[in-house]
């Protein structure tokens, strides 16, 4: 097998950037493009958990809706901003927005993966591909489903999981199409409505909470006091696939099953 120059400046470059960061010389940078509008803010739960360790850049890209049509007025934006992060310093890439990236399928989303990458060289992931790994870490294949989504892009989210193999035992949205919705959810409340979709299907082995708005690293361990099953979320299990994108150590307890491994 042979590879490009491009592809051995890349290898060369990963390795470098591996060795910079195992002697703590370098805090590497993790480029995070999500749907909120510009300037889009480094996510609390970023700081709280890699903040010691990874330093965040940010591009929002101003999606109008948790809709369909709003999810296609946005995605064409994707790689353009990948190439700008890349630009910026960034060393990996994580596509934010679990429905901007499931919501047209399996296929889809690692279509736009497989062209973030091509266009930047960079390590990517998608944080619908990251709340497949984390479900696949906690051992999950019988699931419960929390949302925030509508109908519709809860139907989406069931044909992704069935996808990936997973039986989906109960899904329940809270309805929300503003992008502004669900930072506005109260997390005691957010609890409390997890705990019943989890109650929907005692037999579950794992809860999934999608929508990356939604702040939920806080109730994560609580929920799984409650439900004595694993607890994987959007972005904070998406923050722990990046960080673990750029050769950094994930593992940080007080946060559920899957990143205190």
């Amino acid at each position: 097998m042979t590879i490009t120059r491009r592809e051995f400046l890349q290898i060369g470059s990963a390795l470098a950037l591996s060795s910079a960061v195992a002697s703590g010389a370098v805090k590497p940078v993790l480029g995070l493009i999500g749907p909120p509008p510009p300037p889009y803010p480094v996510p609390e739960e970023a700081i709280t958990l890699y903040s010691s360790r990874v330093q965040f850049q940010m591009f929002g890209l101003g999606l109008p809706a948790m809709t369909l049509e709003g999810y296609d007025s946005v995605i064409d934006k994707l790689t353009p901003a990948a190439v700008q992060l890349k630009e910026g310093g960034a060393n990996g890439i994580v596509l934010f927005g679990t429905s901007l990236t499931f919501y047209k399928g399996r296929k889809f989303n690692e279509k736009l993966i497989q062209s973030a990458r091509k266009a930047t060289g960079l390590p990517t992931t998608s944080m619908s591909t990251a709340v497949i790994d984390g479900l696949r870490a906690a051992g999950g294949k019988r699931i419960a489903v929390a949302t925030a989504y509508n109908d519709e892009v809860n139907r989406r989210l069931e044909i992704f999981l069935h996808e990936h193999d997973f039986e989906v035992l109960a899904l329940k949205g809270l309805g929300l199409t503003s992008i502004s919705d669900p930072k506005a959810v109260p997390q005691p409340e957010l609890q409390k409505f997890c705990a019943s979709v989890y109650e929907m299907a005692p037999k579950a082995d794992a809860l999934l909470i999608s929508c990356g708005g939604l702040l939920t690293l806080e109730i994560i361990e609580p929920l799984e006091k409650i439900c004595k099953v694993p607890v994987v979320s959007s972005t904070p299990h998406a923050l722990w696939a990046g960080v673990r994108l750029l050769g950094v150590n994930g593992k940080v307890k007080g946060f559920g099953k899957v990143i205190a491994k």
